[in-house]
Parts: C-alpha cells; sequence; structure tokens
C-alpha cells in the first residue's frame, strides 16, 4: 500500500505525471499532456500569407495544365527563373576576393552611393549637397520596416497613409513597427485606373505633416501609375499640407525598360523641394530574390542632419539584425560601377521588361478574339509585372478549380507567370469565367 500511495504522488505532479506516460507508451495521451503544460500552448498558427499560400497549392496540383500567375518573381518565356549574364559576369569578378568580414551596421557605403544616384539621378542636387542618408537594407521589406521604426522613434505622433490597395505586407510593417495607419483611396474599380480624385480629396483631409507611403512605379497589385502630370499634382498638394512621401521602389527598369522613367515620381518631388524617403530592393531589377538587398535613403535639410539621421538609422538596425548581408551588395556594387556591365544590366532588365508588355498584349488579344463581351483596355495601360484583372474573387476561385489556374484571391495576375506557350489556355479562362 506505501508503494501504491508514493506512486500516486509521484504522478499526481507535473513531471510524475510527464514520467508515467512515457513509460506507458501512450504517446497521444503524451502529445496532449505536453501542449497542456507547453510554454506556448495558447499560440494560434498564424493565418497564411496570400502569395506564398497560392504557390503551396500550385505545386500541389498534378493537373498537367496548372498555371501559376501569383508568384512575385520573373520568369522566361519558358517559365524558369532567371539569372541575368551581368550577374553571372559579376559573381565571377568577385569570386575567390570576396572577404567574409562583417559589414558596417549601414553596410557598404559604396553600395549606398550607387544605389541612391539610380534612384534620384546622378545629378540630383540632394545628392551634391550630401543631404542624403542612407543605409544598406535588407530588401525592399527591411527598408521599408526600418523607416516605419524611424517613424515611431522620432515622429510618433504620425500616422501613415496607405492606398488602398497596396502589397499586403506593407499593412504588417507598419503594424508591427506600432506606427498609426490609415488609407487614402487609389484604384477605382469601375475604371480599372487610377482614383485621382479620390486621392487627392484623402491625402487633403490627412492631418498637416503625415507620411504618405507611394509606389514609385509598376504599383504593386494594381500597375495603375498616376501620368507625370498627375504625380505633379500629388508633389504639389503634398508640399502644402506638409506631407512626408515614403517612396517603395521594388522595379526601378523592370517597369518600363527605362530606369530614369522609372524614377521620374521621385525627380518630380525633389525639384519640387521635398525631403523624402525611398526604400530600393534590388530583387526584381536584377533578380537577386534570394539576396536580400536593397537601401533606405532620406533626404534631410543638410549634411549634419543626413549624418545624425543616418546614425540613428544604424542604431535601429543594430538590435534587428546588427549588419546586413555582404555578398548581393557586391553583386550591385560591381554592375553599378563598371560601364559595360552596367549597360548589359540596362539591355537586359530592358529585355524583361518588353517580355511582360509583349505578354499583356498578347492576352488581351486573346480575350478579344474569344469573343469576350469585356473592356481589357487595362491589362495593357497597367505598367509592371502584376495586372489587376478586375476578377472577383468568385471568378478567382472557378480559374483554379475548374482550369488549374493559381493567383491571388483579388485577381492580381502575375504577368511574369504567362508565356506564349500558356496565354490562350489562360485568356480562355479568364473568358469562361467572366461570360455574362
Amino acid at each position: 500500500m506505501a508503494y501504491r500511495s508514493r506512486l500516486a504522488h509521484i504522478c499526481s505532479s507535473s513531471a510524475g505525471r510527464l514520467g508515467c506516460l512515457q513509460r506507458s507508451g501512450n504517446t497521444d495521451a503524451l502529445s496532449s499532456f505536453r501542449r497542456l503544460y507547453s510554454w506556448w500552448s495558447s499560440v494560434q498558427p498564424a493565418p497564411r500569407d496570400p502569395i506564398l499560400g497560392v504557390t503551396s497549392a500550385y505545386l500541389a496540383d498534378t493537373h498537367p495544365s496548372k498555371v501559376n500567375v501569383g508568384v512575385g518573381a520573373y520568369r522566361n518565356d519558358e517559365g524558369k527563373p532567371v539569372v541575368l549574364q551581368c550577374v553571372r559576369e559579376a559573381e565571377r569578378r568577385i569570386a575567390g576576393r570576396e572577404l567574409m568580414e562583417y559589414l558596417p551596421m549601414g553596410g557598404s557605403a559604396k553600395f549606398c552611393e550607387l544605389a541612391v544616384g539610380l534612384a534620384y539621378g546622378e545629378d540630383a542636387q540632394a545628392l551634391k549637397d550630401k543631404r542624403v542618408a542612407s543605409v544598406q537594407a535588407l530588401s525592399g521589406t527591411g527598408a521599408v520596416r526600418l523607416f516605419a521604426e524611424f517613424i515611431k522613434r522620432f515622429q510618433p505622433e504620425s500616422s501613415a497613409y496607405l492606398p488602398v490597395p497596396t502589397w499586403s505586407n506593407h499593412h504588417n510593417i507598419f503594424r508591427d513597427a506600432n506606427v498609426n495607419q490609415n488609407t487614402y483611396r487609389y484604384y477605382l474599380a469601375s475604371t480599372r485606373g487610377l482614383d485621382f480624385e479620390g486621392l487627392k480629396e484623402d491625402l487633403k483631409a490627412a492631418p498637416n505633416r503625415s507620411v504618405i507611403l507611394l509606389h514609385a512605379c509598376a504599383h504593386n497589385p494594381t500597375g495603375v501609375d498616376p501620368t507625370p502630370d498627375q504625380w505633379k499634382e500629388i508633389s504639389k498638394l503634398m508640399k502644402e499640407k506638409e506631407h512626408f512621401p515614403i517612396f517603395d521602389m521594388a522595379y526601378q527598369g523592370f517597369a518600363s525598360g527605362d530606369t530614369q522613367r522609372d524614377n521620374q515620381a521621385i525627380r518630380i518631388f525633389l525639384e519640387d523641394g521635398h525631403q523624402l524617403a525611398c526604400a530600393q530592393s534590388f530583387a526584381k531589377s536584377m533578380g537577386l530574390y534570394g539576396q536580400r538587398i536593397g537601401c533606405l535613403s532620406v533626404v534631410c535639410a543638410d549634411a549634419a542632419e543626413a549624418a545624425a539621421v543616418k546614425s540613428q538609422l544604424e542604431f535601429i538596425a543594430r538590435p534587428m539584425y546588427s549588419s546586413p548581408p555582404l555578398h548581393g551588395s557586391l553583386i550591385v556594387t560591381t554592375i553599378l560601377s563598371d560601364a559595360a556591365l552596367k549597360e548589359l544590366w540596362y539591355k537586359e532588365v530592358k529585355d524583361m521588361a518588353d517580355r511582360i508588355i509583349g505578354m499583356r498584349t498578347d492576352l488581351k488579344k486573346n480575350l478579344e478574339d474569344l469573343g469576350s463581351k469585356h473592356n481589357w483596355e487595362h491589362i495593357t495601360k497597367q505598367i509592371g509585372m502584376f495586372c489587376y484583372s478586375g476578377l472577383t474573387p468568385e471568378q478567382v476561385d472557378r480559374m483554379t478549380q475548374e482550369f488549374h489556374v493559381y493567383m491571388t484571391r483579388n485577381g492580381r495576375i502575375s504577368m511574369a507567370g504567362v508565356t506564349s506557350g500558356n496565354v490562350k489556355y489562360l485568356a480562355n479562362a479568364i473568358n469562361e469565367v467572366t461570360k455574362v
């Protein structure tokens, strides 16, 4: 009896019950017990990322005609990933000569110099005046997050205004940085174009000195950009309201094939005397997706202020990731600092942009040839990697269920996933689900 009493006492404690269950071999009970007493028992599964979930579903599908137009990465006309020749040559040059030391907290100074020259134009007066603070960042996402943390620390009363719609991760970034969020109208579904009047009304109504997130070119997810004249009007309005623009610039060169055309919004704002920030990424434009190479730059009042801002950006980066990765910065620096390689990059990025533009034309033509009663002009009027098709969530579901075509439920089509081999199939699927 004493033995049984002692055994019951041991098994009545959590550690004792764990031992008893381990000896019993009852794996289901053991698993339940561990969950009950786990530190993380209250943690629920995170919601699936709407974009990454599309790829997972596509990979699980065994249908021979399946099509993935959800992925935000460039593919060639065979649907294969591409490594640019300028990147291959840059890697050949740095191979064996690459040191493995830490970069400074702000990253490579040479990379930052070349990156901001590309974004603002090498003749920008702000650069000549040394009024631009710049740090290497973990691609565009990391650059926006650094700036969001900077806002919270130094302008905590300001709210960030994001366009409707925008890249879904923008909301996560500003939320996790504890920055107050608001939105402004951007896309007009009835025209598949810019809601310019709504945009202006909302920016006018926003409190003075708000932070306004703008897409420098190839707006994600809509592919709808303001015209140069509209950018000038937006710039003037924001100047009057003392708003601070932060440009997310993920597609310079990739949008139109011309880096100068793609940075015109930033140059307009600089000419109007704005202080502004720019979050650059080289993931799309150089195909450096996995290298996580980007740059955050902030235009300041003078050189002294720029030095102070840079030091604070580095101070924010220190506990987040300490210093950025080396390899991607070396690739970009090698390309942008060599005239021949830079010219080759200009050609290759234009080739990528031209293929996307060609697929837009082909998709529109195939829909018209099928006798679709809808107006598909927006396919060719929009620009960049993404086409905001106008398909409803229910129509997108049919695209997947009936035709094995995968895209996000907002109807965003990644034109990089459209090829000469699947464009007719895609057009037919769209035509079928949009028949009236």
